[in-house]
């Protein structure tokens, strides 16, 4: 089989190439990890469960696949071994992932993610993609069952495999005395997955929200403006009796105050009265007078002749 041939000057490639030195130089007993001959972005993992827990005595085995912009742009998991923990041979969302990409920093990497995947076993599956919810039971049995499971691209199981990082890491204790410190996560990543579950548990109080409130529509009502004080009704005694209007007199009429009609001017402000003369000429109200005091004046003449 050809050496596949990949670009050394690649930042990327130095990237990749570094951090698989660096785990086969400095192993851990609790995981491994390196990259396929063939392709240099496939990862095959190998890990134990987390101690104290319903996963200790398991071994885990998955995939990591890196982007072509690593370690700028996060990489995505994906578990093969079943641990009720995480659906197999899915991708799983985390803050380390894809999924994610805000809160991934590029000076993380695989050994970094690998402690994560650790810790985030132990957490709340719930309201996580590829996430699964199972009973501690089923957990513990499927843990006993993961030691003998066999990755066929690695042609190991992964008992095979942590049992020859343990003799590694023996080895290389032998040969050095300084105590092996082990990679912890970092608060961003555990302070990224805490915001990411306190978010589901938001969504799912706005879910029981949004529940009581299609309740409320399937009644036919949703309350929409803030509940008023109600007063308590006043007693009989305390009324004013109404006024009576004296006998003979009649009632005062109340004034309803009409609309006033878009362009036109408020009723205060029109005459009351309308003149009959306005707008008549003036010398046509002489005419008038003149004649009338003619026309007197010959029926007087009339009379007074006979």
């Amino acid at each position: 089989m050809a050496t596949p041939r990949f670009n050394s000057k690649s930042p990327t490639i130095k990237r990749i190439l570094r951090e698989a030195a660096e785990l086969s130089n400095s192993p851990s007993p609790d995981y491994t990890a390196s990259p396929l001959e063939s392709d240099l972005f496939e990862w095959h993992f190998t890990l134990c469960g987390p101690p104290n827990s319903s996963f200790a005595d398991g071994i885990y085995h998955g995939r990591i696949v890196l982007p072509p912009t690593y370690p700028l742009r996060p990489p995505s998991f994906r578990f093969t071994t079943p641990s009720g923990r995480f659906e197999a041979n899915r991708e799983i969302c985390l803050s380390i992932s894809g999924h994610h990409e805000e809160t991934w920093q590029p000076a993380w990497g695989v050994r970094t993610a690998l402690v994560a995947l650790r810790s985030f076993m132990e957490t709340d599956a719930r309201g996580q993609l590829g996430g699964l919810d199972t009973s501690d039971a089923v957990r513990r049995k499927l843990a006993t069952e993961s030691k003998g499971w066999k990755c066929a691209v690695c042609a190991k199981t992964n008992g095979e495999i942590i049992a020859e990082c343990e003799e590694r890491c023996k080895e290389l204790d032998a040969e050095n005395s300084e105590k092996r410190q082990e990679v912890e996560v970092p608060a961003e990543l555990k302070m990224g997955f805490r915001d990411e579950m306190e978010k589901a548990k938001t969504n799912d109080g706005e879910e029981s929200a949004e529940d009581g409130e299609s309740a409320q529509l399937a009644e036919g009502f949703v309350q929409t403006v803030p509940e008023r004080e109600i007063l308590p009704p006043t007693t009989t005694s305390a009324r004013t009796p109404p006024v009576r209007p004296a006998q003979g007199v009649p009632p005062p009429t109340r004034t309803v105050p009409l609309p006033n009609p878009v362009g036109r001017a408020p009723l205060a402000q029109m005459p009351t009265q309308i003149d009959p003369n306005e707008g008549v000429p003036a010398w046509v109200d002489y005419a008038i007078a003149s004649l009338t005091v003619v026309l007197i004046a010959m029926i007087l003449k009339i009379f007074m002749g006979y």
